[in-house]
C-alpha cells in the first residue's frame, strides 16, 4: 500500500509540476528574448538624435561605443560610404529600411536584427543597425530552467516522501488490525488494538476492541451457563444416590450406585472443562468477582417475577424427603408476606437447590440444617444453615472454584442470582454451629395489580396463624 500511495503521489505531482514547468520555461525564454530585443531597439533609438546632429564618422563611432560596448551598433550613412561597423543585416532588409523608411525588428540566422531609419537633412536616410547575437537572446535561460527543474524535483520528492509517511501510518494501523484479527481468530482473546491512524481506521480499531470484548463476555457467559446447568443436574443425582443407598444389599444397588458415580464423574469433568480459565483477564474469575457485564442481565431479570417464598416451600418439601432418609433434622421457616423478586421460578429454585445440595454433599448424614425466608423492608433474605464444620474462609469460598474440594458453583449460582436483583451473599457461622449462608434478593417493583393480590393473600392467612 505504501508503494501504491507513493506511486500515486509521484504521478499526480509530476503532472502538476509539468503543467506548470513547461509554460514557465517558455515564458522565461520569451521574456529573456523580449528584454534583449527591447534593449537593442532602445540603443538604436538613443543613437538616432546624435545622427541628426552630425554625420562625422569619428563622433558617431564614439557615441555608438558608449551606447553598446559590445560594438554591435552599425551606422549606414547615405551615399555609397562604407558602414560604420561590421554589418550583419541582410541586404534586402537594409534596402527595405532605407527606401521604405521602415523600422524593422526580426529574427535572422544566428541572432536578431534591429534596423532603425533616420531621416537626415536634405531628405537623406541613414539606417542604424543593432544586431543581437543568439547567445544574448538566451542568456540565463538554461540557469532558470535548471532552478525550476530542481524545484520541481524537490516538490515531487517531498510529496512522495509525505505520501510515504502518511501511507506508513495507514499501513501500520492496517497491519496491527490484521495481526490482531489473526490472533483473535487463533484463540488469543486478550488481543486488542491501539486505535491509531486515519479516523476510519481508528473507528475500525474501536469496533474491533468492542467486538473482542463482547465475544469474550459471550464466551464467558456460555461457559458459565454450561457449568451451571451441569451443576443443577447434581440435585437429581443426589436423590438417585440416596435412593441407591436405600437399595443397599440388593443386586441392583451396586449397578445403580456405579451408574450414579459414573454420571457424577462426567458432570464433574464437564464442570471442570467449562471452568477452565479463558485468556480473558478478569473475565476468567468467578461471576461474583467479574465485571457487571459478565453477570446475569438485570434487564432480563427485571422481565421475570416470582414469589420466592412459594418456590422455597416447594423445594424444601423435596429436600425434606431426602433429609428423612439420612436422618437429618430440617427446620423450615418461610414468611407468608409477599416476597416477589425479579427472578424466574427456575432461578430461585436453582439457588435453593444449590445451597441445600451443598449441605448434603459436604456434611455427614444426620447433620441438621435449616431454611429460613425473611421479608425485610427492601429485600427478601434466604438463609440456609447447617450443623457441619462450616466454611473456614468465607471470602475465598465466594470466589468461584477457589474453595478446596468444591467447584464453588453452588455459591456462584446464588451470588449471580442475588447480584441480578441488586442483592448480595454473606457467609458466617449460624446457631447450629456450621455455615450460615444469607442470600439477599431485592424486592421486585410493585406491579399495579399486586395490591389486590396482597390483600387476598393476607386475609386467608390470618386464621391459620391463630
Amino acid at each position: 500500500m505504501r508503494r501504491s500511495l507513493a506511486g500515486v503521489a509521484l504521478a499526480v505531482t509530476s503532472m502538476v509540476a509539468l503543467s506548470f514547468l513547461i509554460p514557465l520555461a517558455a515564458l522565461v525564454m520569451s521574456l529573456v528574448k523580449a528584454q534583449a530585443v527591447t534593449a537593442a531597439e532602445q540603443r538604436a533609438a538613443a543613437l538616432a538624435p546624435v545622427l541628426t546632429l552630425t554625420t562625422d564618422p569619428a563622433a558617431l563611432r564614439e557615441s555608438a561605443a558608449s551606447l553598446d560596448p559590445a560594438q554591435q551598433l552599425v551606422i549606414h550613412l547615405p551615399a555609397d560610404t562604407a558602414p560604420l561597423g561590421q554589418s550583419k543585416a541582410p541586404a534586402a532588409l537594409l534596402e527595405r529600411a532605407q527606401q521604405g523608411r521602415e523600422s524593422i525588428s526580426q529574427e535572422i540566422p544566428n541572432g536578431w536584427i534591429c534596423l532603425q531609419p533616420v531621416v537626415l537633412p536634405g531628405d537623406r536616410v541613414a539606417v542604424i543597425e543593432n544586431f543581437v547575437p543568439e547567445e544574448e537572446l538566451t542568456h540565463g535561460v538554461k540557469e532558470s530552467w535548471a532552478v525550476m527543474s530542481f524545484l520541481a524535483v524537490a516538490l515531487i520528492g517531498g510529496s512522495v516522501l509525505v505520501a510515504d509517511r502518511l501511507g506508513s501510518k495507514v499501513v501500520r494501523s492496517s497491519k496491527k488490525l490484521a495481526q490482531a484479527s489473526r490472533a483473535l481468530g487463533q484463540g488469543d482473546l486478550d488481543t486488542r488494538v491501539d486505535p491509531v491512524g486515519p479516523r476510519e481506521l481508528r473507528d475500525a480499531g474501536v469496533a474491533f476492541n468492542a467486538m473482542a470484548h463482547r465475544m469474550t463476555e459471550l464466551l464467558a457467559v456460555e461457559r458459565e451457563l454450561v457449568a451451571d446447568l451441569s451443576h443443577r443436574l447434581r440435585t437429581p443425582l443426589t436423590a438417585l444416590h440416596l435412593a441407591s443407598e436405600r437399595m443397599a444389599g440388593t443386586p441392583e444397588s451396586a449397578r445403580v450406585e456405579a451408574a450414579v458415580g459414573e454420571l457424577e464423574a462426567e458432570l464433574r469433568a464437564i464442570i471442570a472443562a467449562a471452568r477452565t480459565p479463558l485468556a480473558v483477564g478478569p473475565m476468567g474469575q468467578g461471576m461474583l468477582g467479574t465485571e457487571p457485564s459478565a453477570a446475569p442481565d438485570p434487564a432480563g431479570a427485571a422481565g421475570s417475577r416470582c414469589e420466592s417464598a412459594d418456590v422455597v416451600r416447594r423445594r424444601t418439601a423435596f429436600w425434606s424427603v431426602l433429609a428423612e432418609q439420612q436422618d437429618r433434622s430440617c427446620t423450615v421457616d418461610v414468611t407468608r408476606e409477599p416476597s416477589a423478586v425479579g427472578l424466574s421460578d427456575d432461578d430461585v429454585a436453582a439457588v435453593v437447590d444449590a445451597l441445600i445440595g451443598n449441605v448434603f454433599r459436604h456434611t455427614a448424614s444426620g447433620t441438621p440444617f435449616g431454611v429460613q425466608v425473611v421479608r425485610t423492608a427492601q429485600a427478601v433474605e434466604l438463609v440456609v444453615e447447617d450443623g457441619g464444620p462450616g466454611i473456614p474462609e468465607p471470602e475465598l469460598a465466594l470466589s468461584r472454584g477457589s474453595s478446596t474440594g468444591s467447584t464453588g458453583l453452588g455459591l456462584d449460582i446464588a451470588g449471580r442470582a442475588a447480584t441480578a436483583t441488586g442483592g448480595s451473599v454473606h457467609i458466617d457461622r449460624g446457631p447450629l454451629g456450621g455455615a450460615r449462608i444469607t442470600v439477599s434478593f431485592a424486592l421486585a417493583p410493585q406491579a399495579p395489580s399486586d395490591r389486590g393480590r396482597r390483600i387476598s393473600r393476607r386475609r386467608p392467612a390470618w386464621p391459620r396463624r391463630r
